[in-house]
């Protein structure tokens, strides 16, 4: 106990609980591009991953991300049920923290990750499917990835492969997943009439995110040290830069600049720049956050097109794509100038790093795809995963919850 850091406490005790917002900022944003037949619906997503993956994290998930591990691929038991887990810090994470401040500051990321996930569905998922797929997801996919990046004897992390806040461990994991299931479903009956029903609710959920996203990115250098304080500045930065790229391609290829367009470029900006905040300069955010407006805007306005699936609120355009492009922006832009701990890329003369990247993005890629297709099917095999038509069409809060977000006044 006489290694606690008391200033390193406050200081992610704070960044905790502003990461926890961030999943009842997802509901808002999430809740207001939906119609308004399924808002409750698409809200109950994001507060049940908070709900199913709070008890799941203290039993077995954060063992099995943080705890021991002989084989790099996934923690051992030791850690269930928080046995061992207290007040005294654990030298393997932080030699300043208590240990159980640090398990619940990682408890946030495990919570907001699924919830990413279900943008992808919305509309058309049964709530049953998704309670059961949430639990499987977070010990079968999450949990997994999540020791081979940031866990003690990691297979990526001992590759050297950098990702500073979770660009793979929760974007583009939760993107690629998205993607699977949103194929698995098929596309909405009414997708070609689908649109926001309450757009301040989409931007009031983006202003939250991006507050969190402080939490997110600056706790992850656990300490108010220079990384932390260059993850504030990179953060903010990469995600005003996003906006303004998002801005010109709309503004250039529809010739109208909208609201949806512009959150939608800062949410895909702060998602680009997360595994790189704590290694890359201000300039090169800038950089990233740019280019990753612009990439996110034409996923979404014209891949997701093209290809004709159905990613209902554009998770796997904006998390899976903005990731990728994060994680491989991390390879080219880091710096050891900015944070000794990490490596240099591309442009500072070392390759390495960059197929460092690539393998942990292939790897992530590879693994959640097939995991969650192994998921989906099998709870496929139990119960319907889909709604029916009928429900469909009356709309998810009154089929499923029996419920209404909004009553008319009588006359």
């Amino acid at each position: 106990m006489e290694h606690i850091n008391a200033a390193d406490t406050v200081f992610l005790f704070v960044a905790t609980v502003l990461v926890m917002i961030m999943t009842p900022g997802l509901a808002l944003f999430y809740g207001g591009m939906v119609r308004s037949k399924n808002v409750l619906s698409t809200t109950m997503h994001s507060y049940t991953a908070i709900f199913i993956v709070s008890v799941q994290w203290i039993l077995i998930g954060y063992s099995l991300s943080f705890g021991p591990s002989t084989n790099g691929l996934i923690g051992n038991l030791d850690w269930f049920a928080l046995k061992d887990v207290g007040f005294t810090p654990n030298t393997d994470y932080s030699s300043t923290l208590p240990h159980n401040l640090f398990m619940m500051f990682q408890l946030m990321f495990a919570i907001l990750t699924p919830a990413l996930i279900s943008g992808a569905i919305a509309e058309r998922m049964r709530f049953s499917a998704f309670i059961i797929f949430t639990l499987l997801w977070t010990t079968f996919v999450y949990d997994p990835v999540a020791h081979w990046v940031w866990g003690v004897g990691g297979w990526l992390r001992e590759l050297g492969a950098l990702d500073f806040a979770g660009g793979n461990v929760v974007h583009i994991s939760s993107g690629i997943s998205g993607l699977v299931l949103a194929l698995y479903l098929g596309r909405r009956k009414e997708v070609k009439t689908a649109a926001p029903h309450h757009l301040p609710f989409t931007v009031l959920g983006t202003g939250l995110l991006w507050f969190g996203w402080f939490g997110f990115n600056v706790g992850s250098a656990l300490t108010l040290n220079d990384v932390a304080l260059n993850a504030f500045v990179t953060t903010n930065t990469a995600a005003a830069a996003a906006a303004i790229g998002w801005i010109i391609c709309e503004w250039f290829v529809t010739k109208k600049p909208t609201i949806l367009g512009a959150v939608s470029g800062a949410v895909s900006g702060l998602v680009a720049i997360t595994p790189a905040c704590g290694f890359v300069t201000p300039l090169s955010a800038l950089i990233i956050g740019l280019l990753g407006g612009g990439i996110c805007f034409f996923a979404v306005s014209c891949m997701k097109k093209k290809f004709g699936y159905d990613d209902a609120l554009d998770a796997f355009g904006c998390h899976g794509i903005g990731g990728t492009w994060g994680g491989i922006a991390t390879g080219i832009f880091a710096t050891t100038s900015v944070n000794s701990a990490g490596a240099d890329g591309v442009l500072y003369g070392d390759w390495s790093l960059l197929w460092k990247q690539l393998i942990t993005i292939g790897a992530t890629y590879v693994f959640a795809a097939t995991m969650t297709f192994v998921i989906i099917r099998v709870i496929h095999l139990f119960i319907k995963v889909r709604v029916d038509e009928e429900d469909e069409t009356v709309g998810l809060d009154l089929a499923l919850h029996g419920e209404k977000a909004y009553h008319e006044k009588a006359l």
